[in-house]
């Protein structure tokens, strides 16, 4: 046994020296892999994800035996130089979306436009670009080899075809350990791909990018597939659901009147809370949400189309895409949205943006949500002043009530969406902002006189986003005198609604909650968030909505709703107090249920009692009053699984449009 051990390890050596190029690439790229884990998911030591990634090195070596020994690292430097990429792509892409990014987001790639210096302002870390050392290390690595004349070594004695199979074969044990560590959910999640985290954290970040390339390919063709499936889940979720509609004390409360929906860019709750030197941050929008109904459990549940994702979810009552984003992808189908439901009252339906009408395909899309007209942008705004990525929303609500006025003056009913834009990432325009975000101390300096301020939030961006939150405020404030100076209001009800979170890292808004002045900003003393961990930042994510109305005096309107609302529960609600009656909204009307639940396209979930992390199977309770058993969680993950199977059913299908048109009965015939 000495002797056949002994025997081995001399093999394995004599194998090491004649693949030492191979080994190089092998090991930097397996801790590239574990670098990415660190810097996101932080399972970096994880077994199943080691084992992932070296499945799909073993495979690539093994390939690079059909290739001479002299020509083996232009092979292996170039499959280097994509796995770096792909490194440092989802790194980037994860610091600032908490998700991993995706070929289909390509096809998104061409709408950046004016958002290319957000984008660059914000993503790119030197410690980003540690993984190129892959590169140097392997191009260090084939330097040493050709002076040693180590090429011409191995050429003599290297058997290309017989070193492929025991590679293979390798690669297919190691595959075997991987694959026994697998769980059917684990295999479930892969093949969905709607749980980024979840599968780079078993699948390692290298089969997470081929799977992505294969499921963004399938995407072009996946209307020929899993149609019959979809359509019987769609068809039998909405009987029941019909049977569950019901009218409640709200129902045609503003049947017959207009509508400004105002789609407040990275708008977040907290930003209410706070006042710096004994000035509220939002004054305007804490004045609409103490006068009107207000949904302080709030959140947007949007994926890679951020705020295209929003207004889609909010004018529908379905999820985001899994795949790629509706405005870009799947906007050619037939939805049903509170718009088309308008039309049919015969409203006259718009939308104004102070940015370019192409912007993430806005000026195609429209048209098949409902909007009869589009405004925006140079078409039909005087640029007369630029803050961050486009027209100032101080300008743009000023303009664009001029041109409301027309509207109201020539047609009976309107709904109309108002897509606000200077508080968008990146923030940086701040010397355009007058509000402060310093500590005054209130004691004077003796030696110059002056009152001594602490700059806490100077310079960072958590400062700089709430600066351009307040002149989002003051801009709204605005608005809303205009509206009522030019008698818009007499008729017309407000909804307000934060598009999504304002894409800060935990590490900012650590300055915030952590500092040991931030109690000196609090609207309330007593109101404290603690440390902030994965948790407490993901649930302190929520966005404000409220609906406003000219009659503050009836207490219907005068309340607040502390039960979880997500983005897909405003269409629900707000066609129920309009006198509309959707059919295919996944959402909730809010006030005809008990408990809700908020599903993130991701798989993570929300109720009034826990926030459960699906990628992490865990949660961290809200309501320590209640105990929480696995049924409860078991019913949830059911239900937002089923919610999202449901919704992209709709979305990839056209299936409400099968429904509808009875094309159904066609293929059940066939």
């Amino acid at each position: 046994m000495i002797k056949t051990l002994q025997k081995g390890i001399k093999k394995l050596k004599n194998y090491l020296k004649t693949n030492i190029l191979m080994c190089t690439f092998i090991i930097t790229s397996l801790i590239n892999g574990c670098l990415v884990r660190f810097f996101t998911v932080e399972n970096y030591f994880a077994i199943k994800p080691i084992l992932a990634d070296l499945v799909v090195l073993l495979i690539v070596t093994a390939f690079g035996y059909f290739i001479k020994p002299k020509h083996q690292f232009r092979y292996f430097i170039v499959w280097s130089i994509i796995f770096t990429f792909i490194c440092i792509l989802n790194t980037v892409y994860y610091s600032n979306y908490l998700s991993f990014a995706s070929l289909s987001l390509l096809k998104t790639a061409g709408q950046l436009g004016g958002y290319a210096d957000a984008v660059i302002e914000n993503i790119l870390e030197i410690k980003q670009l540690i993984y190129l050392w892959q590169i140097f290390a392997l191009c260090f690595t084939h330097v040493q080899l050709k002076r040693k004349k180590y090429y011409d070594k191995v050429k003599k004695i290297e058997k290309g075809k017989i070193r492929f199979l025991n590679m293979s074969v390798v690669a297919l044990i190691v595959l075997g350990f991987f694959v026994s560590m697998l769980t059917g959910t684990d295999i479930s999640r892969l093949n969905k791909q709607w749980n980024r985290s979840s599968i780079v954290m078993e699948f390692g970040i290298y089969i997470y990018q081929a799977n992505d390339v294969v499921s963004s390919i399938r995407t072009t063709v996946n209307e020929m597939f899993g149609y019959d499936e979809a359509y019987k889940t769609f068809r039998e979720y909405y009987e029941i659901e019909e049977e569950n509609k019901k009218d409640n004390k709200y129902t045609d409360l503003f049947k017959g009147k207009n509508v400004i929906a105002i789609h407040a860019e990275s708008i977040q709750g907290f930003t209410m809370n706070l006042k710096f030197n004994g000035e509220e941050l939002t004054p305007n929008i804490n004045k609409l949400a103490s006068e009107g109904i207000y949904f302080s459990n709030f959140y947007a549940q949007e994926s890679v189309g951020n705020s295209s994702d929003s207004e889609f979810t909010s004018l529908s009552s379905l999820l985001p895409s899994s795949s790629g984003t509706v405005f870009m992808n799947y906007f050619d189908r037939n939805y049903e949205t509170i718009l088309t439901l308008l039309k049919e009252k015969d409203y006259y339906t718009f939308s104004m943006h102070g940015n370019a009408g192409d912007a993430w395909n806005r000026n195609v899309t429209y048209k098949y949500l409902g909007y009869d007209d589009f405004y925006y942008y140079t078409k039909d705004y005087e640029i007369d002043e630029t803050i961050g990525l486009g027209l100032s929303d101080k300008s743009f609500f000023r303009q664009s009530v001029e041109i409301i006025k027309g509207i109201d003056s020539e047609n009976d009913n309107w709904y109309g969406t108002l897509v606000m834009l200077t508080n968008h990432t990146p923030f940086s325009d701040v010397e355009k902002f007058d509000y402060f975000v310093d500590y005054k101390t209130g004691e004077i300096n003796p030696e110059t006189g002056e009152e001594v301020i602490i700059p806490w939030l100077e310079d960072t961006k958590i400062g700089n986003y709430l600066k351009s939150v307040h002149y989002a405020d003051e801009a709204i404030g605005e608005l809303m005198t205009m509206l009522e100076e030019n008698g818009i209001l007499e008729d017309t009800i407000i909804i307000l609604y934060g598009d999504h979170d304002c894409k800060l890292k935990q590490s900012e808004f650590k300055k915030l909650y952590e500092s040991e002045y931030y109690k000196s900003v609090l609207m309330d003393p007593e109101d404290t968030v603690g440390i902030i961990d994965d948790f407490t930042y993901e649930i302190n994510r929520e966005v404000p909505f409220i609906i406003w109305s000219n009659d503050i005096d009836d207490t219907k309107y005068n309340q607040e709703i502390d039960e979880v609302m997500g983005m897909i529960d405003i269409m629900p609600t707000l066609a129920n107090m309009l006198g509309l009656k959707p059919k295919y909204a996944l959402g909730n009307d809010m006030f005809s249920i008990d408990e809700n639940v908020v599903v993130f396209p991701d798989g993570n979930w929300l109720t009034n009692k826990i926030y459960y992390d699906s990628s992490k199977g865990t949660f961290r309770q809200l309501d320590l009053d209640t105990s929480i058993d696995m049924d409860y969680i078991d019913y949830y993950n059911n239900y937002a699984e089923n919610l999202i199977n449901i919704s992209n059913g709709i979305i990839t299908y056209d299936l409400i449009k099968a429904y509808e048109t009875g094309e159904e009965t066609i293929l059940e015939e066939n």
